[in-house]
């Protein structure tokens, strides 16, 4: 396959899953300089890893995959890092919506924010209404464990709500 098709076919591919992949770097950004760094990254490995895509899996599916794995090596990474100072961006702009539901969903995330790290997939890939054999096949988890996993985060979601 000649280089130009296949970068039209990813640019497509990006374009396409662009909302899975900035919901998933959004859970794990601190800030927004943070947060595109991660998309960057994914980019990146979708780019390295797309000549090689099988589609024995859904394309979610994969996206999910290494957009999850990226990010989670990102901060392992990240303890070498220098502390960045953001640039105050107005994300409202990115995000824009009613504002009810654009503070709702701010503490929504700050408080998943405070799970650890596979909780922050677990309840992304549930709040992306994802079956819970998609969310084990995307993690390599089980299905039950994906279910007592999930019953308990949302359990420590409520309570942490009610705080």
């Amino acid at each position: 396959m000649d280089t130009k098709k296949l970068e039209k076919q990813f640019v497509d591919f990006v374009t396409e899953y662009k909302q899975i992949i900035y919901k998933i770097c959004y859970i794990y950004a601190t800030d927004s300089d943070s947060l595109n760094d991660l998309y960057q990254e994914t980019v990146i490995n979708l780019w390295k890893s797309f000549p090689r895509f099988r589609g024995e899996c859904k394309a979610s599916t994969w996206v999910y995959r290494i957009a999850l794995n990226t990010c989670i090596s990102f901060f392992r990474k990240s303890n070498s890092r220098p502390v960045v100072i953001p640039i105050t961006i107005d994300l409202e702009s990115a995000f824009a919506d009613e504002e009810e539901k654009t503070s709702q969903l701010r503490e929504l995330y700050r408080m998943i924010n405070m799970l650890g790290k596979l909780e922050r997939a677990l309840i992304l890939l549930w709040l992306e209404e994802r079956s819970h054999q998609e969310i084990a096949d995307i993690l390599g988890i089980s299905k039950n464990y994906v279910a007592v996993k999930l019953y308990r985060i949302k359990e420590n979601l409520k309570n942490m709500s009610n705080s």
